[in-house]
């Protein structure tokens, strides 16, 4: 099978990205391949870094989309993972190469991974909603034909590829709170990864993430005690999860989005870093 994750568009809370790169690591993947950028990214628009190597030598991290491979413990399949970036140009000729590979490796299934943000409470467990577009796979895996319409990022497309290609595909995308979009969503990474643990029957230890989901939890819910707005805010996207809603007056949502984001970004700089496992 085939798991992607691309930074950007797809990837709100970088929930995405981060449970592909948590399932990297704890697969114990190998980086196998990568995708030339120099054809499919504006480097004024995705620019590449500049870091220190040893303190001393000056070294250019370039935009990245590599494939890596690893058994799946617990099963009798193998997994390729893709983690990468969304890219700027030259899509369809990207999603050629990437279900060409997938082809020549014997891919038989792709599930692609997504977080969007949406009206949902950071003290309740990520939302997840799985499609797919072959009637197959919907009714074998449980999930629901694809009827959104509108605007796609690359993950759309890829789909598109490998349903031309006839290889069945799956979508699995995790809801992340508007009001902290800019925070690493470790929550909604917890939730894709159980999601696909039960799309593949295996077990997935996730308790790293649960540990940083608690963590999460905790400071986003400090923010909020500090603004009576922000807390009545949330309060009602509870009630609602609860299906029991009673109108209030709320604060514009792109104020809280600001104020909260703001918040901790201060607090990650104050701990010295973001909390929660790396990707």
């Amino acid at each position: 099978m085939l798991i992607t994750a691309f930074r950007g568009w797809n990837d709100g809370g970088q929930g995405a990205s981060l449970a592909a790169g948590f399932l990297a690591r704890t697969w114990h993947a190998a980086r196998f391949a990568d995708i030339d950028p120099e054809e499919f990214f504006d480097f004024q628009a995705t620019r590449p870094h500049v870091s220190l190597v040893d303190g001393v030598t000056r070294q250019i991290d370039w935009p990245d989309n590599a494939f890596y491979h690893a058994p799946v413990p617990g099963t009798d399949r193998d997994a390729l993972l893709l983690l990468g970036i969304e890219p700027n140009v030259r899509w369809r000729t990207f999603t050629t190469l990437i279900s060409d590979l997938a082809s020549d490796l014997g891919v038989e299934l792709v599930v692609t991974l997504g977080s969007l943000l949406a009206d949902v409470p950071h003290t309740r467990p990520s939302p997840v909603t799985g499609s797919a577009s072959d009637p197959e796979l919907v009714r074998r895996l449980g999930l629901e034909p694809s009827r959104y319409e509108g605007p796609t990022g690359i993950v759309g497309v890829l789909h598109d590829a490998f349903k031309n290609a006839g290889v069945p595909s799956a979508s699995l995308w995790a809801a992340v709170p508007h009001y902290v979009s800019l925070a690493p969503s470790p929550r909604a990474a917890l939730a894709l990864c159980r999601r696909l643990g039960e799309l593949l029957e295996a077990d997935i230890d996730t308790s790293e993430l649960e540990e940083a989901s608690e963590s999460y939890s905790q400071q986003v819910t400090e923010a909020v005690a500090g603004d009576p707005e922000t807390a009545a805010y949330v309060e009602e996207l509870e009630q609602r999860a609860e299906d029991v809603v009673e109108p209030v007056d709320l604060p514009s949502g792109d104020a809280i989005a600001a104020e909260l984001t703001r918040f901790l970004r201060d607090r990650e700089r104050e701990n010295g870093g973001p909390e929660g496992p790396a990707a």
